[in-house]
This record gives C-alpha cells, structure tokens and sequence, in this order.
C-alpha cells in the first residue's frame, strides 16, 4: 500500500513539474521574440530544462517502484546520470569551442539528432513487449510509431544535407534530379501504402513495412533539402528545426510524455511559423520550398552579362566620407561574421555618434547563414538596440542616407532583385542601399554570394569597393578617424 501510494504522490509531482516546465518554455519563446528580453527568455528555458530533467529522474523512480523485478534503480539512475554528463561534456565542448560563423551548421547537425532519437524511440516503441497490440489503441500506438518515424528520418538526413551545405562539405547549388517533384510525391504514396500494411499485419513481417518505410524517408529528407539551392538555406534551417519540433512531439506521444509532446509543438509549430515569415522576406513560396525548391532549376543567373567596370576605394577615401557625412547606415552580411568584425564595426560606430552622426544598421530578415544571425553578431559586440532597424524599417531611409557602408552582405544587397526579371532571386524584397548618395562594399573579392548570383550593385557609379579583411579595413578606418 505504500508504494502504491507513494507512486501516485511522484505522478502527480511529475505532472506538475512538466505543467511548470511547459509554462517555463512558452515564456522562454516570448522572451525570445525582443532583444531586450533575450536573456530572460534563455533563463527561461534554462529552468524549464532543469524541471524538466528533475521529472525524468522522478518518472524513472516511479517506474522502478512500479516494476520491482526489474533492476533496480540505482543503475537506472546511474546510467541516466553518465548518458547526462556525456552529453554535457560534449555540449561545453562544442559551445566553447564552435565559431559563430559555424552556428548555422551546428545547427542543422543538432537538428538531426531530434530526427535519430525520433526513429530509434518508434523502433523501441514497436519492439517494447508492453506495448498494446490489441484493439483501438494498438492502431493508435501503431500510427504513433510509422508517422513518428517517418518524420524523424526525414529531419535526420535533411538536417545532415543542411550541415554539409553549410559547412561547405556539399555543393551549395541545388540537385536536380529528373522529375523531382514527382518522385517525392510517388514515395509520400508508396508510405501511405506502407503505413496501410504495417498496420493491417499483425503477424511478425509487419517490421518489414517500416523498415522500408525507413528507407524511403531517409532518402526523401536527402532529397528533399539537396534540391534547395543555396540562397533559401536560412529559411530550410528554419524549416528542420519546425521538423525536429514535430518529430520530438511524435516522440513524445509514442513515449506517454506529456511535456515532450508540450515542447515538440512549440518548436514544430514556432519553426514554421518563421519559415512562413523568412519566405515571406524572401519572396519564396513557402509550400515550394518544403517541397524542395520547386520551381529552381539550379542555373545561375548575371554571371555572363557584362556589367562594366567597378571603382575601388581607399581607406582614406572611405574614412573622408564618413568624416563629411551627416547619416551613415551599415548593412551587414556573412562576411562580416566570417572575419568577425562585428568589434571593430561597434567601435567605428560608436566614434561617429560621438561625431553627432547619424548611425543606423540595416537587417535583412535572411542576412547571414541562420535567422537572426545578423541580430546576434551586433548584440555580442554591444550595438544598441534602438540603432539596429529591420528591412522595412529602414529602406524608406536610404534615399537621405549620406553614406551605406556594406559590409560582407551581397545576396541581400542585389538591385537584380528589383529589376531583373530573369534573376534567381527576382522580386525578393532587398535593403535598398544604392539609394543611397555614396555606397562602400566590404568585399574580399568580386567573388558572388552565396546563392551563385552576380551583383549589380558592385558597377554602379555611386558604388566603390574596398576589398581586403572586413575587419582588417574597418580597424584601418577606426585608426585613420582617431
């Protein structure tokens, strides 16, 4: 009686840790949404995990005292305890060690992760010998573990292509394989037939079904994010961690845990919600993206057209016209995080306020690798909220704008955008900085951006370039200032 009645006293102490953790997590997101309460909304998450990870110790006690002839507790908790400090360990290592410009594929690898514990979890589900296996909720718990493993598999390989496109291990150009479009939907219907068979077969081939099913997902998700060119990367990274939310939640349910199924919806459903917004920015179609870059054939566009000649610039030149000017706005891009020049950019902008400059950067909703990537390099150098304004805010301002200095940006940046029809990037919204009176490029090279496409801006008359290290030119004219 005892242990009867002390299982039920953790039940409902684990329920009402998960309650807690949920709230913690859906503040967490709030506190995530503003600069200014970024780092309430980690603390957070940061509690909700702990809450969370107290009631998978106090779940597992309970267990053990349910199950009395299984092995004891004590080397329960002693193989959660090593699995936590293993994963800790490598987590501090990374976290230390990983560069900013690095985040994006860190990212994507941490995403298919989610997708590995979501298919293992469905394959344990199905093989546990407790499992139901009669009646409602044995096809229930059957949907559960195909649906849970379908999408895990898809978030697994997708995730490790997203890495390898990012990391530069993989073409960042998309594949185009014939009939593409055709051959994802054929295995969305050969898994619908699978998922009839797995679930209709009640003798011991019914693992043959997901195992096959197994294998058409892994390649889907292969195919589905290597069929995605370069330039709508932001917006896939965006769309594997709305997966990886869907395939935790599909875990949770396979699992019976309420706060895994709590968390899952919220990433899966917070994902794509800004998916839906970065395509928005982007000019994409949201539904064309998810299905593997429909309408992309790969092919670069402006490599070929003669664009005239660009002017360089010197750093006494630059360093005059911010000395004349009376507004400067700064857009930064990936190249700014590659040379990690965020510093010297914070310093520089901070001596022409002190001049009674006007200073101001301009965001691009996909500027950099990962959402909000640009957001995160000015809030680590100490940039001021009030001077970072997004794309819409700020583009109005352009045509008052003395002088634009940009700074490792280029897709983000492409006049083709507005007018060049054939352009791969036609009718994406972009920060409008050649309207500007004089624009300054930090480039290393004449090299394009990411998504392959040449930029017009670089010829423009009232365009110079700079080239050299981002930060090594910046620090140049933070000296030649004083």
């Amino acid at each position: 009686m005892d242990e009867i009645l002390l299982s039920e006293h953790l039940t409902g102490l684990v329920q009402g840790l998960y309650i807690v953790a949920g709230v913690l997590f859906i503040l967490a997101l709030a506190g995530l949404s503003k600069h200014e309460t970024a780092r309430r909304g980690n603390t957070f998450g940061m509690a909700g995990m702990v809450l969370a990870l107290v009631a998978t110790l106090l779940l597992a006690a309970r267990n053990a005292e349910l199950l009395p002839d299984q092995r004891p507790f004590a080397i329960t908790l002693t193989l959660i305890i090593v699995a936590m400090l293993v994963g800790a360990a490598i987590g501090a290592w990374r976290a230390r060690t990983v560069e900013m410009t690095q985040m994006p594929e860190l990212i994507a690898m941490l995403h298919s992760f989610v997708g590995l514990a979501a298919v293992l979890v469905g394959f344990t589900s199905y093989f546990e010998p407790g499992a139901a296996d009669v009646g409602t909720m044995a096809a229930i718990h059957l949907a559960e573990v195909f649906i849970g493993v379908f999408i895990g598999a898809v978030t697994l390989t997708g995730s490790v292509v997203a890495f390898l496109k990012l990391s530069g291990r993989m073409k960042s150009a998309p594949l185009v394989l014939p009939a593409r479009h055709l051959l994802n939907l054929l295995i969305l219907l050969v898994s619908a037939g699978l998922l009839v068979w797995f679930m209709v077969d009640k003798s011991g081939t019914a693992v043959v079904p997901l195992l096959v099913m197994t294998a058409l997902a892994l390649f889907l998700g292969f195919h589905l994010v290597a069929a995605i060119g370069g330039g709508d990367m932001p917006v896939v990274v965006s769309m594997l961690n709305s997966y990886s939310g869907w395939a935790a939640a599909a875990a949770g349910f396979m699992l019976d845990n309420d706060l895994l199924i709590i968390t899952g919806s919220l990433v899966g459903a917070s994902g794509a919600i800004l998916s839906y917004i970065m395509c928005k920015a982007m000019n994409r179609s949201f539904v064309s993206v998810i299905a593997g870059g429909f309408g992309s054939d790969g092919q670069v566009s402006g490599e070929e057209r003669d664009y005239g000649d660009h002017r360089e610039a010197s750093v006494d030149e630059v360093s005059t016209l911010l000395s004349d000017a009376r507004s400067v706005v700064i857009a930064p891009g990936y190249g700014m995080a590659v040379a990690q020049a965020q510093y010297p950019v914070a310093d520089l902008a901070a001596r022409l306020i002190a001049r009674g400059i006007n200073v101001r950067f301009a965001i691009h909703p996909v500027a950099g690798r990962l959402p909000g990537h640009m957001n995160v390099l000015l809030a680590e150098a100490k940039i001021p909220y009030d001077i970072v304004l997004d794309m819409d805010e700020i583009n109005p301002d352009f045509a008052s704008t003395d002088v634009a200095l940009v700074i490792g940006a280029n897709d983000t940046v492409n006049p083709a955008a507005d007018d060049d029809p054939s352009s791969p990037i036609a009718g994406m919204p972009v920060l409008r900085v050649w309207d500007a009176r004089d624009v300054i490029v930090f480039k290393r090279s004449m090299a394009t951006g990411y998504a392959g496409v040449q930029n017009p801006l670089f010829f423009r008359p009232n365009t110079r370039m700079l080239f050299g290290d981002a930060k090594a030119r910046v620090d140049d004219i933070v000296h030649e200032l004083g």
